[in-house]
């Protein structure tokens, strides 16, 4: 087929143009279509619920808010999890979906959900609402709204935020791709009644009287309409207040003739909402800003052009002394990764070039591949079109021209060699040309084709990756795999009719400089390799030694996730001590604001205190994120790197005392946050009930990990600490007074929060109307005492007189995870990969933290994406080296030159690891892709040397030595093309410094140091190996050949026994598997065809018979009169319809026969997996006991020695630590015994375990069953069906048999021959009575299978009554241990510990009380087993 299409391109150049032409207009079109964006966007698919109770203190918000909502949501389907934060006046629940739910239809669920939640909320407490549909990539521009110089006095922070939410958000939304606009920092403009007590207690008017009259004189009414013809007149009573003024002037109630008015007892005035967060600009001003947040999915480059051609609109529609300034702008940062890209691709690009020619010496055959990395882009961008992917650094970073043009070096080098052979100097016409270049393209064809196609495959197991790794690195696999499949067709195409149209035509002996250089590097790798063919087994043993090494030390490198992308802006995290407020915040952010701006690198500093409105991002009052927006590298004059700026502002910032600053980026930090609800890299998270005890452990942690190295100053989060006012009732004294603890809360509430009575209307824009105390009220601790509250004989009594008020320190913050509270330390990496320092802290905590019962660590952050990427990776690589084997097998048709050709996989990633090393990077998902990447072009240069070696043998090189030191001078061309080509090509990549470099480099480097590595093999183990493994020298003289032999067997039995563990398998899956594979079902499946085949011979007829007789044989008459004829007998035609039946019922007896094996298998199987279950908890529960019983050995030991003990002591537990050491040797004889037993079942030659978690207990199906169904019974029945059957063929055998011939002799002298026939019948005369009894003895059978039926039906029922009563009989045993008796095993356990280690009771007390709870502990797992034993027995009875 591929020969056809090169014929086919060469042939129809015209049309192979055409369609060139075309995918350059289509590439290029979908280039301009493509989304663009920096990183592919790796934020989880969830959905945020807030709820704002400004009431409310923290543990109001978890028990009234947090925990219904949380209750209600829980059984939503495809939540992976819930995680929440309850704090004074906000409850934040993120609910993370599976990747595969639709964001809008998990928002439908949820939102259903939450109607069911708001019934359990008290009554206006708040109202759950959905966060907009955003990502961690969501905030995609921010900017903030400030006067300009000499305008700063002009307007207060109401006017900004006025402006901000009435002009510029207003005009923002709608804009396409929009999800939100968040307004941040500022003052809420309200129309407040500040309340004076004084006067209140003065007129004698309560604060509820005041609220009720401001409630009802602020409304507009309508009555309809009067019709007046012509005229229709519409009634409207207008009576909304517009005004302070109206306010003012609202009468409260009459004092006698004379109205009270609000302005007698209150100010009214433009007030401001209570704040939560606050803006700062460069550390100068209090300002306003926005964040507009992107609809998920959207293409950010768009959004953001969208909004910026809005801005000089919005802008006109502000004052003229007020600006909008944007702070970040993901704009930039995309054109800074999208520019390193190209940068890296048109120098990758260059450098190929330059290498083709300079090795094909042709400056037209070099630009002929060349021409070919533009297509194949251009393809690429065309498939990344239609398949939505984004063009970002990951999905181009990874595109290698060197990768992408390997098929078309390879059809043009050969191309060219073969052109160089022809001897002729004439200058060749057309259609030789075209000739000349089929022969060579369809000779190297297969190498080619299926070099790219090994290429792709190497980038499937990418393609499975989920979670954020796929999201990450699939765009990468497909977009380079949509480059290498347009190469690929390329390479069939477009290359053979450019080769035929371009090349020269004229053969030219003269030598070109790479003639010349290919010429040198002969000269001196011939020699290298006859010495290194000399010493094969050495060099061989050698390579193996060292990948040995690699591999030991790949397995102790460090790994994270992804190296982290550089922003190019920075985000500082400070954070004050719990329960600073708000203005101090603010105070010192705007000091570390202008300590930053100092710095000259820096642009501009905008500090988010606190939490908005809509708080997406839900901070309390005491942390503050500080946005540094530094100037472009290039114009940067102190020479510092990023890394080193961040660790001068981190040094300047020590200079504020008791403040915490973290360093971070800003989509680093979102992301970080989003994904994990942790701003850090790593977290370990504490799960626990109370919040005081998990904040002590959390300090205790926090203390272990500063004393690891590389874990950056751990944070715990702040749960507790909260200054509080703590108002208690008296309910006595309220009940005194006639009051309700509903109306004091409201008038406190009033009081101080502020309530709205309604709003007024400014136009269009509408703002809360508020009643609370006026700001010189609220100031203390005695303004709450003193706070008037009416009761019903129409007096005032202060707060004080019915409850007791003071301060007190409350929880800050409650979070919580899969509906368990928990409390988080987070920490970042420095100078260290993340993998090592994980396990440093493991070790550390599990050594010296020991948790009370009930609480637990678990650890996130970066480090729980790592673990998930590598465990998918391990399934990923083995799979797709699988699938280059399978391919190197298909194109070679042998196993050997496939294994061969394989080897080339370690012994690049030899290069890989050292390149890894020598740069002193670890181990990252990006270094896996690379490896995975490298194996592709590894096995490339493999397959066209062993393919030469293979057309030399054709063409009848049968010396092997001869044909290795031909095929490799003749490959050595393009053996050093191809992997300079792809080497090179990811140069600029390696060495790259600019945006985004970071994530490229690990691959690059990984890429680079294999090729050198799989060069080095291809040119030299490669034709070792060949040669050992095609040469006929005998193996068992060779002590090379040992020694080689005896290394790489131990290395992959090292090796295997690392990456191949034993199998875990859930019970169903180990039936279904052995149902498949059992050699029974197997021997069974044999059977029916055979019975089918037996059917086919009832029908048979006894044979022909033909015969010769002489009749008329005399003494005088030596001729005698020939006679021929035939002969046939046949049976009675009913003995063949008896004889079908009987087959008949024999064939559905093997039929039935599948059944019965079916449930014995399923049984067997169950009774071993559960046996073996059992075994496996027997083995944990003697683990356990070993390290009890070590411990108290020691403990002997040591008292002994002290002389606390006797030498008794010492000896009776030493006896009783072996004893247990041999029954756990026992065990493990005891597990082989059972696994070998279920591979039997299974038929399958591997070690297998049940899964790793407690033995279960079957579910008993009790319900009675069909007992004449079971199969065993059913295939009795057919044993009586086919004793009957028989009882009918031996009564048709007593039937007559009918027989006939015919026969034609000649007569001599008769002209005719004479003809004749005969017909007999055949009766059992004599044997009569032998029938009969043939007979009787088929219905005697007939009858023992019948009786034999009952008797099976009789047993059955006993086996199952039997298997019932065992049930019952274990059953009770069980419930006894399962509610009280392992419960007392683990307490007589510990208490009998912790007595010995105290010196209570003695070692003989202590062995009693252990084995009286141990004795416990095994016979509930004898008795579990049991009772599963039985059950799997009364299920097969009861065919279940």
């Amino acid at each position: 087929m591929l020969d056809h299409i090169i014929k086919f391109s060469i042939k129809n150049k015209i049309i192979i143009g055409l369609m060139t032409l075309l995918l350059i207009i289509w590439g290029a079109w979908s280039a301009t279509k493509l989304p663009i964006d920096a990183v592919p966007d790796i934020t989880n698919n969830q959905v945020q619920i807030f709820t704002s109770c400004p009431t409310l203190a923290g543990q109001e918000v978890e028990q009234l808010v947090t925990f219904p909502i949380e209750q209600s949501i829980a059984t939503v389907p495809k939540i992976e999890e819930i995680r929440s934060i309850s704090r004074f006046g906000l409850s934040v629940i993120t609910v993370v979906f599976d990747d595969d739910v639709d964001i809008y239809f998990a928002r439908q669920l949820i939102g259903e959900r939450l109607k069911e939640a708001v019934d359990q909320i008290p009554q206006g407490i708040g109202k759950p609402e959905l966060a907009p549909v955003s990502t961690g990539l969501g905030e995609v521009y921010q900017y903030i709204i400030h006067p300009k110089k000499g305008s700063e006095k002009k307007y207060n922070a109401k006017d900004l935020r006025t402006m901000q939410d009435w002009i510029v958000a207003r005009q923002l939304y709608g804009t396409p791709g929009i999800a939100e606009v968040n307004s941040f920092g500022g003052e809420l403009k309200q129309y407040e009644v500040a309340v004076d007590p004084n006067r209140l207690k003065a007129m004698n008017i309560t604060i509820p009287e005041l609220f009720t009259a401001l409630e009802k004189n602020n409304q507009n009414t309508g009555g309809a309409y009067i019709d007046k013809k012509p005229n229709a007149y519409f009634i409207r009573g207008i009576g909304l207040a517009t005004s302070l003024e109206d306010v003012r002037n609202i009468a409260i109630r009459k004092s006698g003739a004379i109205p009270i008015y609000v302005k007698d007892v209150a100010d009214v005035r433009f007030g401001h909402a209570v704040r939560y967060g606050a803006l700062t600009y460069n550390g100068e001003v209090d300002a306003v800003g926005g964040v507009v947040m992107m609809l998920k999915g959207e293409n950010s480059n768009e959004v953001v052009n969208r909004v910026k051609e809005k801005l000089p609109t919005i802008q006109k529609s502000l004052p003229d002394d007020v600006v909008i300034e944007p702070y970040l702008d993901r704009t930039d940062l995309v054109g800074r990764a999208i520019s390193t890209v190209e940068k890296n691709l048109i120098e990758g690009a260059l450098i190929v070039i330059f290498v083709l020619v300079l090795f094909l010496g042709n400056l037209r055959a070099g630009l002929i591949v060349a021409s070919a990395i533009p297509l194949a882009l251009l393809f690429a961008l065309g498939l990344m079109n239609v398949f939505g992917v984004s063009a970002n650094l990951m999905s181009l970073g990874a595109i290698d021209f060197g990768l992408i043009v390997d098929g078309a070096v390879i059809v043009v080098e050969a191309t060219l060699h073969h052109l160089g052979l022809r001897k002729s100097t004439e200058k060749l016409t057309q259609a030789e040309m075209d000739h000349e270049v089929f022969e060579s393209a369809s000779k190297i064809r297969t190498s080619a084709a299926f070099g790219e196609i090994i290429i792709l495959i190497v980038y499937i197991p990418i393609l499975t990756l989920v979670g954020v790794e796929g999201k990450m690195f699939r765009p990468m696999a497909q977009t380079v795999g949509f480059a290498i499949f347009g190469a690929l067709i390329l390479s069939l195409t477009y290359i053979p009719m450019m080769c035929a149209l371009f090349l020269p035509k004229k053969h030219s002996d003269k030598k070109t400089l790479s003639d010349r250089m290919i010429a040198g590097l002969q000269r001196i790798y011939e020699p290298l390799l006859q010495k290194a063919i000399r010493f094969k087994y050495l060099i061989v043993s050698l390579t193996v030694a060292i990948f040995a090494l690699s591999a030991l030390f790949f397995k102790n490198m460090g790994g994270e996730f992804i190296p982290q992308l550089q922003e190019g802006d920075y985000a500082f995290h400070c954070i004050l001590p719990q329960g600073s407020s708000l203005s101090q915040s603010i105070e010192t952010s705007m000091q570390a604001s202008r300590i930053i701006k100092e710095f000259d690198e820096v642009k501009m500093v905008v500090g988010k205190t606190g939490a908005a409105e809509v708080p997406t991002d839900p901070m309390p009052p005491e942390a503050t994120d500080i946005m540094v927006v530094l100037k472009p590298q290039k114009e940067w004059k102190s020479g510092r790197s990023y890394e080193e700026l961040g660790s001068a502002i981190l040094e300047k910032l020590e200079v504020i005392p008791g403040v915490f600053f973290e360093k971070n980026q800003p989509i680093q930090m979102r992301f970080n946050e989003l994904m994990t609800g942790i701003r850090q890299d790593v977290a370990v998270k504490i799960f626990g009930e109370n919040i005081d005890s998990l904040a002590a452990y959390a300090n205790v942690v926090a203390a272990q990990i500063q004393s690891v190295q590389g874990a950056t100053s751990p944070q715990v989060e702040r749960v507790s600490g909260l200054p509080q006012i703590n108002i208690v009732y008296d309910r006595t004294r309220i009940a005194n007074y006639g009051l309700t603890i509903q109306d004091v809360n409201d008038v406190v509430s009033t009081a101080f929060a502020g309530r709205s009575t309604g709003q007024i209307y400014e136009n269009e824009r509408r703002f809360d109307l508020v009643v609370r105390l006026d700001t010189t009220h609220r100031n203390s601790i005695d303004d709450v005492r003193n706070l008037m509250i009416p009761t019903d004989t129409g007096t005032q009594i202060p707060l004080s007189q019915v409850a007791a008020i003071d301060y007190k320190l409350g929880p800050a913050q409650i979070s919580r995870e899969a509906g368990k509270r928990r409390i988080v330390i987070g920490f970042n990496v420095a100078g260290r990969d993340v993998q090592t320092v994980v396990k440093d802290i493991q070790q550390q905590l599990a050594a010296n933290v020991k948790l009370p019962a009930g609480y637990y660590f678990t650890y996130g952050g970066q480090f729980e994406n790592l673990q998930k990427a590598s465990s998918r990776l391990l399934i990923a690589v083995p799979v797709s080296l699988l699938l280059i084997f399978m391919l190197l097998y298909f194109t070679f048709h042998s196993f050997k030159q496939a294994t061969l050709i394989f080897t080339a996989i370690p012994m690049s990633a030899i290069g890989g690891v050292f390149a890894l090393m020598l740069r002193g990077m670890p181990f990252s998902i990006s270094a896996g892709i690379g490896f995975i990447a490298l194996f592709g072009v590894a096995v490339l240069n493999g397959i066209v040397l062993i393919g030469t070696f293979n057309q030399l043998k054709k063409e009848g090189v049968d010396d092997i030595f001869q044909r290795v030191k031909e095929g490799t001078l003749t490959r050595l061309r393009p053996v050093l093309m191809t992997a300079t080509v792809a080497s090179l090509g990811f140069l600029p990549m390696a060495i790259s410094t600019s945006a985004g470099a970071e994530v490229q480099k690990p691959l690059a480097t990984v890429v680079i140091g294999g090729l050198v590595t799989a060069t080095f093999l291809t040119l030299f183990v490669l034709p070792l190996l060949y040669i050992i493994f095609n040469s006929k020298l005998n193996m068992k003289r060779s002590r090379g050949a040992k020694t080689f032999v005896t290394v790489l067997v131990f290395l992959f039995m090292a090796l295997g026994s690392e990456v191949f563990g034993q199998e875990r398998i859930a019970v169903t899956e180990a039936v279904e598997t052995a149902l498949k594979n059992n050699r029974q079902v197997q021997i069974n499946q044999a059977e029916i065809v055979g019975a089918g085949f037996n059917v086919k011979t009832a029908t048979e007829i006894p044979k022909t018979g033909i015969f010769a007789e002489n009749e008329d044989y005399r003494p005088t008459d030596k001729a005698g009169l020939l006679k021929i004829g035939i002969t046939q007998s046949i049976a009675w035609p009913g003995l063949y319809t008896a004889r079908k039946a009987y087959f008949k019922e024999q064939l559905k007896y093997a039929n039935l026969n599948t059944d019965v094996l079916k449930t014995a298998i399923t049984k067997d199987v169950r009774t071993a997996y559960f046996q073996l279950w059992y075994l496996q908890d027997r083995q944990k529960l003697y683990m356990e006991l070993d390290s009890i019983y070590t411990a108290m050995f020691k403990a002997t030991e040591l008292r002994f020695r002290t002389g606390d003990v006797a030498a008794l002591d010492k000896i009776a537990a030493e006896a009783k630590l072996k004893e247990l050491q041999a029954q756990l040797v026992q065990n493990k004889k005891d597990i082989i015994i059972q696994q070998q037993q279920l591979m039997m079942l299974l038929d399958r030659n591997e070690w297998m375990l049940p899964l790793d978690q407690p033995l279960e207990k079957i579910v008993v199906d009790a319900s009675p069953s069909d007992e004449t169904a079971h199969p065993l019974l059913v295939l009795q029945q057919q044993n009586v069906n086919i004793a009957s059957s028989n009882v009918s063929v031996q009564k048709n055998t007593n039937k007559p048999e009918f027989s006939g011939r015919f026969f034609s002799q000649r007569v001599w002298g008769a002209k005719d021959p004479l003809s004749g026939f005969s017909v007999s019948a055949s009766f059992p005369v004599f044997s009569l009575g032998a029938y009969k009894s043939k007979v009787k003895a088929a219905n005697a059978e007939m009858e023992v299978q019948q009786r034999k039926l009952e008797y099976d039906t009789q047993v059955f029922q006993t086996n199952k009554g039997n298997a019932l009563a065992e049930i019952d009989k274990n059953s009770a045993l069980l419930q006894f241990y399962e509610s009280s008796g392992l419960k007392q095993a683990d307490a007589i356990i510990k208490a009998a510990s912790l007595g010995y280690r105290t010196g209570e009771i003695n070692f003989a007390e202590l062995s009693q009380f252990l084995s009286q709870a141990i004795g416990i502990r095994q016979n509930y797992l004898e008795v579990l087993n049991q009772y599963n034993q039985s059950a799997i027995q009364y299920n097969y009875f009861n065919n279940k």
